[in-house]
């Protein structure tokens, strides 16, 4: 099992020392630190900066809004940091949801699993600069061939010489269709919620998965004697991603919720946060789901717990240490 650090996406204002704290995750032995993005800061200029100030730590991005750049404008970013790097990127990409495709990237929603199909094919293509991009989609074409083309564009090739011409793309996915597509097309998954207690919610989906595919899991661990209190984070984070990461009636976290055993809960999660009691939408996401996807408890109890994710397909755990002290506890625990 793998230790991944994730410093997701800020606030209003950057995380505070989020730069030694990367280097103490380095020196511990942690593979992979990772930064997000939603709609305020972005996740390539992180990591380009962690690049200059770490050797060996892997970086990646989880997730690049596909919405938010063009594949080519995408591949242009996993290149450059990539050579930054030294080699170093996981290109991490996801359709987000129609709330913030549409509302913040002014872009339409439709058809995210044939979008991510081509969108992971441009991808490739360029990283491969075996010929001038020429590609013919339902969503992208390379020259554009559109009604309003000027019809001058005409193929060309990335300028600048991938370091890796199989810079490894990973994908985050909740449906079942869109999690087989992945295992086809990609190199990782980047799943939202694991139990590994209730595998059979992907076992089918994820079977035809390479034998080198990787899948990194982001959770909260939280070393404490109160278990109860303890998993409040999580139900907090549980009940923005359920009631508020979404539309009513096309929320994926809430569907995702669903699937896995919880159906009212989850219904009544995002129908309280809509109705702007956030504080009851807390208060009611259950502990045992919480309990399931993340690691809370005694030092003792995390290490019993952590066999569930050892025995499972999951390959990293991904956490959210905010302190020296935070970070070099946990990684003692799961590291040992």
């Amino acid at each position: 099992m793998k230790l991944g650090l994730i410093w997701g996406y800020w606030s209003a204002q950057p995380p505070t020392d989020w730069v030694p704290l990367t280097q103490e995750a380095e020196k511990l032995g942690i593979d992979t630190v990772w930064t997000s993005e939603s709609w305020g800061s972005d996740a390539f200029s992180p990591l380009a900066h962690l690049a200059a100030v770490t050797e060996k730590i892997r970086l990646g991005t989880s997730v690049v809004q596909i919405a938010a750049r063009t594949p080519t404008a995408c591949a242009m970013h996993a290149v450059t940091l990539d050579h930054l790097s030294s080699g170093r990127l996981i290109l991490g990409i996801g359709v987000s949801g129609p709330q913030v495709v549409e509302g913040w990237y002014g872009q339409p929603f439709k058809r995210p699993l044939a979008r991510t199909r081509e969108y992971v094919e441009i991808l490739r293509s360029a990283f491969a600069r075996e010929d001038y991009l020429s590609y013919e989609g339902e969503f992208f074409q390379h020259p554009y061939k559109g009604p309003d083309s000027t019809q001058l564009g005409k193929p060309l090739k990335i300028m600048t010489h991938p370091l890796r011409n199989d810079i490894p793309i990973f994908i985050g996915a909740e449906g079942p269709k869109n999690v087989a597509q992945t295992c086809e097309i990609a190199d990782g998954w980047l799943p939202l919620y694991y139990s590994p207690y209730r595998q059979d919610v992907y076992s089918e989906v994820i079977s035809n998965r390479k034998e080198t595919f990787e899948i990194p899991l982001n959770m909260i661990v939280n070393v404490t004697d109160d278990i109860e209190t303890g998993l409040i984070p999580i139900k907090m984070s549980i009940a923005l991603y359920i009631g508020g990461m979404g539309a009513k009636g096309k929320n994926f976290h809430t569907e995702l919720m669903s699937r896995m055993g919880f159906e009212a809960e989850a219904k009544r999660i995002q129908e309280l946060f809509l109705e702007g009691k956030r504080e009851e939408a807390i208060a009611s996401v259950p502990s045992d789901f919480c309990d399931e996807i993340s690691l809370v408890g005694p030092a003792d109890r995390i290490r019993d717990r952590v066999q569930a994710f050892e025995d499972s397909p999951i390959t990293m755990l991904n956490i959210a240490a905010r302190s020296l002290d935070e970070l070099r506890e946990v990684s003692e625990i799961i590291l040992g």
